[in-house]
């Protein structure tokens, strides 16, 4: 089982070490100690906190995709045919080519609140090592 200590554990979950030893304190986020006494938590832990943590918006009608990345639009470049929109979704940069008629019809701007809905049928998933053990 992969194990993080408080600091990678915060780094995922977008909150400040100090939050994430609350939890601890709280029961709120499960921990135990290392070999070395150090404060770790299970990675599967630190998963079920980040899903209970995400505020996914729920669509006007039914949609097939799950994915959403709901932020502010942050960059759009156009010409008179085709347009780069840049989302800052939390730490995330999502970006969409789309018809500049479209950004015009949403009002993409600068500043502007908006979901990129992601319905992919290929999508790929890299692992980095973050120094979190897995044990």
């Amino acid at each position: 089982m992969t194990q993080m200590r408080v600091r990678e554990a915060a780094v995922f979950l977008g909150v400040s070490e100090d939050t994430v030893r609350r939890w601890v304190e709280r029961g709120i986020l499960p921990a135990s100690a290392d070999a070395s006494g150090r404060t770790v938590i299970a990675g599967i832990d630190v998963a079920r906190r980040a899903r209970e943590l995400a505020h996914a918006p729920t669509p006007d009608g039914a949609s097939s995709a799950r994915n959403r990345f709901t932020g502010l639009v942050t960059d759009v470049v156009a010409d008179t045919v085709m347009a780069q929109v840049e989302l800052q979704c939390g730490p995330f940069r999502v970006v969409s080519l789309m018809s500049s008629e479209a950004v015009r019809e949403l009002g993409l701007a600068p500043g502007v609140v908006a979901t990129a809905v992601v319905k992919a049928t290929q999508v790929i998933i890299e692992a980095e090592h973050t120094g979190a053990s897995a044990t």
